[in-house]
């Protein structure tokens, strides 16, 4: 088994830093929390359900032979999102571009709770 193989796994076991998973040859490793997802995760079982079958990376094996492997590294990251969940656009992003979007999902932000405040008889200072 040689380090950056990328071989199909299902999942055996969830503790809270990370999951187990049964190698196709019969050996286990583990996924650590943070090779999980490209986003940051929290609750392991919000991304993964024992049984599951996955694709993963081997990233190392330690002297005592513990295989340490990534499901992120073996997947794609996902298509980055512009401010207020717009897709990007396809070629590099302007700074004038980049300020617009910002500009307009911190005007729909401060939109929203104002509206939230005035729902809720919470007075804004002027």
């Amino acid at each position: 088994m040689e380090n950056d193989a990328i071989i199909n796994a299902k999942v055996t076991g969830i503790t809270k830093f990370g999951a187990f998973v049964a190698l196709e040859d019969g050996r286990s490793g583990m996924v650590h929390i943070s090779e999980i997802a490209h986003s940051y995760v929290n609750e392991i079982r919000d991304h993964l359900t024992e049984g599951q079958e996955v694709k993963v990376k081997i990233v190392g094996v330690s002297p005592e032979g513990r295989i340490n492997l990534s499901i992120k590294k073996a997947t794609p990251p996902p298509q980055k999102e512009g401010y207020g969940g717009r897709r990007a656009p396809a070629g590099p992003a302007t700074f004038e571009d980049k300020l617009k979007a910002f500009m307009s999902d911190s005007e729909s932000k401060i939109s929203d709770l104002r509206h939230h405040s005035d729902k809720h008889g919470v007075r804004r200072r002027k």
